[in-house]
Protein backbone atom coordinates (compact mmCIF):
# COMPACT_ATOMS: atom_id res chain seq x y z
CA UNK A 1 0.00 0.00 0.00
CA UNK A 2 2.73 2.24 0.87
CA UNK A 3 4.06 1.58 -2.79
CA UNK A 4 0.52 2.82 -4.02
CA UNK A 5 0.41 5.63 -2.02
CA UNK A 6 3.82 6.61 -3.39
CA UNK A 7 3.11 6.35 -6.61
CA UNK A 8 -0.10 8.48 -6.58
CA UNK A 9 1.50 11.28 -4.65
CA UNK A 10 4.56 11.34 -7.27
CA UNK A 11 2.02 11.41 -10.34
CA UNK A 12 -0.18 13.91 -8.77
CA UNK A 13 2.94 16.23 -7.85
CA UNK A 14 4.09 15.97 -11.55
CA UNK A 15 0.68 16.98 -12.91
CA UNK A 16 -0.06 19.37 -10.59
CA UNK A 17 3.33 21.15 -11.34
CA UNK A 18 2.95 21.41 -15.27
CA UNK A 19 1.34 24.25 -16.26
CA UNK A 20 -2.70 23.89 -16.94
CA UNK A 21 -6.30 24.65 -16.77
CA UNK A 22 -6.29 24.59 -12.94
CA UNK A 23 -3.39 26.77 -12.75
CA UNK A 24 -4.50 28.94 -15.64
CA UNK A 25 -7.51 29.97 -13.75
CA UNK A 26 -6.18 30.62 -10.57
CA UNK A 27 -3.03 32.31 -11.63
CA UNK A 28 -4.75 34.47 -13.35
CA UNK A 29 -7.74 35.01 -11.00
CA UNK A 30 -5.10 35.61 -8.07
CA UNK A 31 -3.15 38.57 -10.37
CA UNK A 32 -6.37 39.93 -10.93
CA UNK A 33 -8.64 40.06 -7.90
CA UNK A 34 -6.30 39.14 -5.13
CA UNK A 35 -5.26 36.21 -3.09
CA UNK A 36 -9.28 36.48 -1.21
CA UNK A 37 -10.57 35.36 -5.00
CA UNK A 38 -7.62 32.96 -5.26
CA UNK A 39 -8.74 30.78 -2.71
CA UNK A 40 -11.92 30.84 -3.08
CA UNK A 41 -11.40 29.59 -6.63
CA UNK A 42 -9.01 26.82 -5.01
CA UNK A 43 -12.32 25.74 -2.92
CA UNK A 44 -13.55 25.43 -5.96
CA UNK A 45 -11.21 23.22 -7.24
CA UNK A 46 -11.54 21.34 -4.59
CA UNK A 47 -14.84 20.54 -5.18
CA UNK A 48 -13.88 19.67 -8.33
CA UNK A 49 -11.75 17.22 -6.89
CA UNK A 50 -14.40 15.59 -4.65
CA UNK A 51 -16.77 14.96 -7.66
CA UNK A 52 -14.16 12.99 -9.54
CA UNK A 53 -13.20 11.42 -6.37
CA UNK A 54 -16.85 10.32 -5.75
CA UNK A 55 -17.02 8.95 -9.34
CA UNK A 56 -14.61 6.74 -8.69
CA UNK A 57 -15.29 5.77 -5.29
CA UNK A 58 -18.55 4.52 -7.48
CA UNK A 59 -16.88 3.15 -9.82
CA UNK A 60 -17.83 4.95 -12.82
CA UNK A 61 -14.27 4.12 -14.23
CA UNK A 62 -16.05 0.35 -15.14
CA UNK A 63 -17.95 2.56 -17.21
CA UNK A 64 -15.69 3.79 -19.37
CA UNK A 65 -13.95 0.19 -19.41
CA UNK A 66 -16.91 -1.14 -21.22
CA UNK A 67 -17.80 1.53 -22.95
CA UNK A 68 -14.42 2.41 -24.42
CA UNK A 69 -15.60 4.95 -27.43
CA UNK A 70 -16.96 7.10 -24.53
CA UNK A 71 -13.93 7.68 -22.42
CA UNK A 72 -11.52 8.24 -25.74
CA UNK A 73 -14.04 10.65 -26.78
CA UNK A 74 -13.76 12.41 -23.86
CA UNK A 75 -9.94 12.42 -23.30
CA UNK A 76 -9.28 13.81 -27.02
CA UNK A 77 -12.20 16.86 -26.48
CA UNK A 78 -9.43 17.26 -23.26
CA UNK A 79 -6.52 17.25 -25.76
CA UNK A 80 -8.13 19.59 -28.13
CA UNK A 81 -8.49 21.85 -24.95
CA UNK A 82 -5.28 22.20 -23.99
CA UNK A 83 -4.13 22.54 -27.37
CA UNK A 84 -6.22 25.30 -27.50
CA UNK A 85 -4.60 26.93 -24.85
CA UNK A 86 -1.26 26.16 -25.55
CA UNK A 87 -2.47 28.27 -29.04
CA UNK A 88 -3.63 31.50 -26.93
CA UNK A 89 -0.14 31.12 -25.07
CA UNK A 90 2.50 30.68 -27.90
CA UNK A 91 0.41 32.99 -30.66
CA UNK A 92 2.02 36.14 -31.39
CA UNK A 93 0.61 38.93 -28.16
CA UNK A 94 -0.36 36.11 -26.14
CA UNK A 95 -0.38 36.61 -22.59
CA UNK A 96 1.74 35.21 -20.21
CA UNK A 97 0.71 33.24 -17.36
CA UNK A 98 1.84 35.69 -14.85
CA UNK A 99 0.82 38.75 -17.04
CA UNK A 100 -1.50 40.94 -14.93
CA UNK A 101 -4.93 41.53 -17.24
CA UNK A 102 -8.09 43.69 -16.52
CA UNK A 103 -10.48 40.71 -15.29
CA UNK A 104 -14.13 41.89 -14.44
CA UNK A 105 -14.39 41.01 -10.40
CA UNK A 106 -16.30 38.20 -9.83
CA UNK A 107 -18.75 37.27 -6.62
CA UNK A 108 -17.61 34.70 -4.41
CA UNK A 109 -20.15 31.61 -6.06
CA UNK A 110 -18.65 32.72 -9.55
CA UNK A 111 -15.65 32.18 -8.53
CA UNK A 112 -16.02 29.04 -6.54
CA UNK A 113 -18.52 27.83 -9.55
CA UNK A 114 -15.64 28.51 -12.42
CA UNK A 115 -12.60 26.81 -9.99
CA UNK A 116 -15.04 23.89 -10.07
CA UNK A 117 -15.90 24.07 -13.63
CA UNK A 118 -12.21 24.13 -14.84
CA UNK A 119 -11.15 21.18 -12.62
CA UNK A 120 -14.14 19.24 -14.00
CA UNK A 121 -13.29 20.01 -17.37
CA UNK A 122 -9.48 19.58 -16.77
CA UNK A 123 -8.20 16.72 -18.75
CA UNK A 124 -5.58 15.84 -16.37
CA UNK A 125 -8.00 14.96 -14.16
CA UNK A 126 -10.31 13.11 -15.49
CA UNK A 127 -7.13 10.62 -16.60
CA UNK A 128 -5.74 10.83 -13.38
CA UNK A 129 -8.38 9.20 -12.02
CA UNK A 130 -10.33 6.74 -14.60
CA UNK A 131 -7.34 5.43 -15.85
CA UNK A 132 -3.67 5.81 -13.48
CA UNK A 133 -5.38 5.61 -10.34
CA UNK A 134 -6.98 2.21 -10.65
CA UNK A 135 -3.97 1.11 -11.76
CA UNK A 136 -2.61 1.29 -8.27
CA UNK A 137 -5.61 -0.64 -6.59
CA UNK A 138 -4.90 -4.07 -5.84
CA UNK A 139 -8.26 -6.65 -5.13
CA UNK A 140 -6.03 -8.46 -2.95
CA UNK A 141 -5.96 -5.79 -0.17
CA UNK A 142 -9.52 -5.44 0.00
CA UNK A 143 -12.66 -3.03 -0.66
CA UNK A 144 -11.62 -1.84 -3.87
CA UNK A 145 -14.30 1.55 -3.01
CA UNK A 146 -12.05 2.16 -0.03
CA UNK A 147 -8.92 1.83 -1.71
CA UNK A 148 -10.03 4.28 -4.80
CA UNK A 149 -11.03 6.60 -1.81
CA UNK A 150 -7.67 6.39 0.07
CA UNK A 151 -5.58 6.79 -2.97
CA UNK A 152 -8.17 9.71 -4.03
CA UNK A 153 -7.32 11.62 -0.83
CA UNK A 154 -3.82 11.21 -1.44
CA UNK A 155 -4.23 13.34 -4.76
CA UNK A 156 -5.90 15.95 -3.38
CA UNK A 157 -4.15 16.19 -0.70
CA UNK A 158 -0.92 17.11 -2.88
CA UNK A 159 -2.41 19.21 -5.60
CA UNK A 160 -4.64 21.56 -3.13
CA UNK A 161 -1.18 22.35 -1.60
CA UNK A 162 0.80 22.80 -4.68
CA UNK A 163 -2.16 24.99 -6.08
CA UNK A 164 -2.58 26.62 -1.99
CA UNK A 165 1.38 27.75 -2.19
CA UNK A 166 0.90 29.02 -6.19
CA UNK A 167 -2.20 31.26 -5.21
CA UNK A 168 -0.29 32.86 -2.31
CA UNK A 169 2.55 33.51 -4.37
CA UNK A 170 1.03 34.38 -7.63
CA UNK A 171 0.87 38.22 -6.87
CA UNK A 172 4.88 37.93 -6.44
CA UNK A 173 5.74 36.36 -9.10
CA UNK A 174 3.67 38.13 -11.42
CA UNK A 175 5.51 41.78 -10.35
CA UNK A 176 8.40 39.46 -10.87
CA UNK A 177 7.74 38.40 -14.27
CA UNK A 178 6.38 42.18 -15.11
CA UNK A 179 9.55 43.81 -14.30
CA UNK A 180 11.29 41.07 -16.55
CA UNK A 181 10.25 41.22 -20.12
CA UNK A 182 12.78 38.22 -21.24
CA UNK A 183 11.88 36.09 -18.41
CA UNK A 184 8.16 36.74 -19.23
CA UNK A 185 8.50 36.28 -22.95
CA UNK A 186 10.34 32.88 -21.49
CA UNK A 187 7.37 31.54 -19.67
CA UNK A 188 5.25 32.04 -21.60
CA UNK A 189 6.81 29.98 -24.17
CA UNK A 190 7.79 27.06 -21.65
CA UNK A 191 4.05 26.58 -20.90
CA UNK A 192 2.91 26.93 -23.99
CA UNK A 193 5.52 24.37 -25.22
CA UNK A 194 4.37 22.08 -21.58
CA UNK A 195 0.48 22.38 -22.60
CA UNK A 196 1.02 21.72 -26.52
CA UNK A 197 3.36 18.31 -25.23
CA UNK A 198 0.41 17.72 -22.75
CA UNK A 199 -2.19 17.51 -25.19
CA UNK A 200 0.05 15.27 -27.73
CA UNK A 201 0.74 13.15 -25.36
CA UNK A 202 -2.90 12.52 -23.45
CA UNK A 203 -4.03 12.28 -27.20
CA UNK A 204 -1.76 9.30 -27.91
CA UNK A 205 -1.60 7.79 -24.68
CA UNK A 206 -3.11 4.45 -24.33
CA UNK A 207 -3.81 3.62 -21.45
CA UNK A 208 -7.27 2.09 -20.81
CA UNK A 209 -9.70 2.88 -17.89
CA UNK A 210 -9.79 0.44 -15.75
CA UNK A 211 -12.45 -0.34 -13.51
CA UNK A 212 -11.46 0.48 -9.50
Amino acid sequence: MVTAVLGVAAAALGMVLTPGPNMMYLVSRTVAQGRRAGLLSLAGVAAGFAVYLAAATAGIAAVFAVVPGLYFTIKLAGAAYLLYLAWRTLRPGGLSLFTPTELPIDRPARLFTMGMVTNLLNPKIAIMYMALIPQFIDPARGRLWLQSLGLGAVQISVALTVNGLIVLSAAGLARFFTSRPTWLRAQRYVVGTALGSIAVLVATDRARPMPA
